[in-house]
């Protein structure tokens, strides 16, 4: 009975240490400021539990080589492989840090010879064969090891943020590139097709100069106009080659050609677009997730150092056999036992704890100061990306007004001209401004595709919860195929252009995936509700209370 009184004291004790360091750790760390704007937009005034994030990818960019082109990026990039290799080196040194909680053992076989020649006795050489285990464990009764392991894991949460938003981030960046390369296509289309006329032009400007109806002026300005028009045609194919290039170190090939669509690119004018609520920002967008567990994990440094500072209990054991003869036979019967028991308390250390600690609650501030200042950047770069959007949409409409009149213009004018009614600086000057506004209207186009894509991406959408086959570990991958063996002859639904089998391993990638998600929501949902971040704790600290009752039963 007393040794089960003493068992509860012990528990109750260290219960409450881990309860003064935990809140510790929330009077000094103080949470970031959440109160989140009533909407996201400037000018908005009806909230939308809807957004275009909530889109996938393929159902924003729908041209077919546009996302085969995505799917190459996201498997072959050099940054996705390296930031996928990140989060299995994170894995493992979480698993390693959790690791660290847990009793060592140790086997130790051999044999020693410990050669003993005191003053007046004679030589012994004392060989000595043993099978031993040493086990230690070393238990912070403030928990720094528990800190350690949560900072291991929130560095590995951090990773899959990270790599979610690269994963966003390059599907921006080929759909920009893309739609440039389609621009640059138009425009070359555009300068050639003008060359042609500029090309008819002068030579019939060559035939009325030779035949002395007009002057030598008309002539040359054709010349003139024909020759501007053929210098855009080697920058645009610059242009072209160098887009290419970007296209193809994306996909982490050489520089090579890159197929696309011949669908000419059309003004979609403005449409009316939700961007969903303010708090949905916080969840969908990765970089927000990120910073929001790198706060977790300088808190867990902080907590670190500030156990650091306290006692710990040491303890190693040595167990095993041991003989004083130099024969092996009788080992077994020679059991050996060597208990040592530490309890170290840190006196006299210069103020190094201390100040380690000090500077990871600054850390942690600055952090926090990060985080802070991603939410705000977030919240600005939706604004922005959604003010270039109506900008440039209606700048398109407009342009499209502009190319109908600046084409009837140049028609009108060659006709008249023809008529004797104007001269030929005039019908060249109709066709330099049907010319230019055919360029700014395909320009205006690309900077309407860039300006959806650029708000895509500020909302946060472009990525999944599925973690990359290659981000698994060996056992992660044996517990899949072990997953596919036992459920493939089940009734799954198989998803559409998959097998069943396929779909097994998407499912298992999913919930991994998902895992990971679920953490780092709540996070920010214990930042967006105090309220219930508080009962969440009391909830714990109420299941940590020791009932009698019930270890006696």
């Amino acid at each position: 009975m007393n040794i089960l009184k003493s068992k509860h004291s012990i528990i109750a004790l260290v219960a409450g240490m881990l309860v003064l360091s935990s809140c510790s750790m929330q009077k000094y760390c103080p949470a970031p400021d959440t109160e989140l704007p009533a909407h996201i937009l400037r000018d908005e005034t009806v909230l939308d539990s809807l957004a275009l994030a909530d889109m996938q990818w393929w159902e924003i960019y729908t041209d077919t080589i546009l996302q085969s082109l995505i799917r190459k990026t996201l498997d072959n990039n050099k940054d996705m492989q390296a930031a996928i290799s990140k989060i299995r080196e994170l894995r493992y040194s979480s698993r390693g840090a959790i690791a660290e909680n847990f009793p060592t053992v140790d086997l130790w076989i051999g044999k020693r010879n410990e050669i003993l020649n005191y003053y007046g006795l004679p030589k012994d050489p004392g060989p000595e064969p043993g099978l031993k285990a040493t086990i230690g464990w070393e238990f912070n009764l403030f928990g720094a090891s528990i800190w350690e392991s949560k900072e291991a894991r929130d560095r590995y949460l951090s990773s899959i943020e990270g790599q979610r938003a690269l994963q966003m981030s390059l599907i921006a960046q080929v759909a920009t590139a893309y739609f440039e390369l389609l621009s640059l296509d138009q425009q070359l289309e555009i300068v050639r097709r003008t060359m042609e006329t500029r090309q008819e032009s002068r030579e019939k400007a060559e035939l009325r100069f030779a035949g002395g109806l007009t002057s030598e002026i008309p002539y040359r300005q054709a010349i003139v106009e024909y020759a501007s028009a053929a210098t855009l045609v080697p920058e645009i194919e610059r242009q072209i080659a160098l887009k290419e290039h970007e296209i193809s170190l994306l996909a982490g090939e050489f520089p090579s050609s890159v197929e696309r669509s011949q669908t000419r690119m059309r003004s979609q004018f403005l449409i009316d677009i939700p961007v969903g609520l303010p708090s949905d920002l916080l969840l969908r967008r990765p970089d927000i997730r990120q910073a929001r567990t790198e706060l977790h994990e300088a808190m867990a440094n902080a907590g670190f150092y500030f156990a650091s500072r306290f006692p710990s209990f040491r303890i190693n054991t040595n167990v095993g056999f041991e003989a004083n003869t130099d024969s092996w036979a009788h080992i077994f019967q020679s059991p050996y036992a060597y208990p040592i028991v530490n309890f170290l308390v840190p006196l006299l250390h210069w103020g190094r704890n201390q100040n380690r600690y000090k500077a990871s609650i600054e850390k942690y501030m600055q952090q926090k100061a990060a985080y802070e200042k991603t939410v705000l950047t977030a919240f600005k770069e939706v604004n922005d990306a959604m003010v270039v959007y109506n900008k440039v949409t209606q700048t398109s409409s407009l342009l499209v007004n502009l190319q109908e009149a600046a084409s009837k213009y140049a028609e009108l004018a060659e006709l008249q001209y023809l008529n004797g009614v104007i001269g030929y600086m005039d019908v060249l000057d109709a066709q330099r401004q049907y010319f230019d506004a055919q360029l700014e209207l395909v320009q205006s186009v690309c900077h309407e595709y860039l300006a959806l894509v650029d708000l895509y991406k500020a909302l946060g959408g472009g990525w999944n919860e599925e973690l990359p086959e290659e981000a698994l570990t060996k056992e992660q991958l044996r517990k899949q195929e072990k997953m596919v063996k036992k459920h493939l002859s089940d009734s799954i639904q198989a998803r559409p252009g998959l097998t069943k089998e396929e779909t097994l391993r998407e499912t298992y990638r999913e919930y991994l995936g998902r895992q990971a998600t679920e953490n780092t929501e709540k996070y920010i949902q214990q930042d967006l509700n105090p309220e219930q971040k508080k009962a969440d704790r009391k909830e714990r600290r109420k299941n940590r209370k020791f009932e009698p009752a019930k270890e006696n039963e």
